[in-house]
């Protein structure tokens, strides 16, 4: 057995013994890509993070962005959290914006979109207010910048492990590893989030505006592909894990655009999963994902059964899993060998290095 077999093995042992999850994308999903993600990392990723207990920690903390919210009362944190979870791609273009040129700071995006939208306003439907308690629908939603965020926090966290590593205490080195386990698992769940179509479109609870092909119009299909098909379907991890394609750095050769070469990757990322939206609703049309109920007649009685997931539908959701446990394994790796050192907390260090045994000496 390869190293890299030996611990997916020991992986899917960790998984198999750890806490069952709850029959949800909002959970089970994401608690599925960010252990996927976990099983793509090479051997010489440092390996505190595979330990049962902090692997088990980075797979809780999926779920952390949907319990924020859950405190509806407390707006300001559902404004600014909620819409980190989505990117409605086709309000960019209704906003005459391209979104392959967008600028990678998120509030110079926001001045942009602002007054694209003011300037075509007809492109877009009247706001409701009594359903814009949070000030939302204002704005497509700030995905990619929040997972490129974090991707900055994670990259920092790595820098001063490596220094407190060198020059720091034990309790120094095991609170930097604390921080590097809840940047990587609550990032997951928004990397996870894009890997699912309804999460990069307008047209996420049903399709909304001209309707040619007759798409369903249903409400409730985000609830189902985020949570009920994955339970109707029993997808999970075990049979996943041997199918992930090790991680590899994402590339961060300067651009000649000059926007940030992270963000860049995790935005064709999302357009990539947008272009899976009209093949999402085909499949639900042809009655693929298992969401609806199909007529009998057996001996002059009729029946209604709910239909199967089908072996397409069920491929289509495994493969997002895949590929957003790809993706974020990418991004962690990346992070973990671009971050040199904290110069500046090294020269704090050597400097506390420096009094210390002075102080000793001096010492009655």
């Amino acid at each position: 057995m390869t190293p890299r077999r030996l611990i997916q093995f020991l992986f899917l042992v960790v998984l198999a013994t750890a806490p069952a999850a709850l029959p949800a994308w909002d959970y089970d999903g994401h608690r599925l890509v960010n252990q996927l993600a976990l099983a793509s990392l090479p051997e010489d990723f440092p390996a505190f993070v595979r330990t049962p207990a902090n692997a088990e920690r980075i797979a809780f903390l999926a779920g952390e962005p949907d319990r924020w919210r859950n405190v509806a009362s407390d707006l300001p944190l559902v404004q600014a959290n909620g819409m980190d979870h989505y990117l409605d791609l086709e309000e960019l273009a209704d906003a005459g914006i391209d979104a392959t040129a967008v600028p990678s700071l998120r509030y110079e995006f926001a001045l942009q979109f602002a007054a694209g939208r003011a300037a075509h306003l007809d492109h877009f439907p009247v706001i409701d207010p009594a359903k814009n308690s949070d000030h939302s629908r204002e704005w497509p939603g700030f995905a990619p910048w929040a997972i490129t965020e974090y991707y900055g926090k994670l990259k920092s966290a790595f820098s001063y492990l490596k220094a407190f590593q060198e020059l720091g205490t034990p309790e120094e080195v095991a609170n930097a590893q604390a921080n590097i386990l809840y940047v990587m698992g609550v990032m997951g769940h928004y990397v996870g989030d894009c890997a699912q179509p309804l999460h990069a479109t307008k047209h996420h609870h049903g399709w909304v505006g001209e309707n040619p092909h007759g798409y369903s119009t249903w409400n409730g299909i985000h609830a189902w592909i985020d949570g009920g098909l994955i339970a109707k379907a029993g997808i999970t991890s075990g049979p996943l894990v041997p199918r992930i394609v090790p991680a590899q750095p994402v590339s961060l050769a300067p651009r000649p655009d000059s926007r940030d070469p992270m963000f860049v990757s995790v935005m064709d990322y999302i357009i990539g999963t947008q272009k899976l939206v009209e093949p999402l609703y085909q499949l639900e049309k042809a009655g693929k994902l298992g969401n609806d109920k199909v007529t009998t007649s057996t001996e002059g009685k009729t029946i209604q059964e709910s239909r199967p997931v089908t072996e397409e539908g069920r491929a289509f959701i495994e493969t997002q899993l895949l590929r957003g446990g790809e993706t974020l394994g990418a991004i962690w790796l990346t992070a973990w060998r671009s971050a040199a050192p904290d110069t500046y907390l090294r020269g704090q260090l050597l400097k506390r290095q420096a009094v210390a045994p002075a102080a000793t000496k001096a010492a009655p």
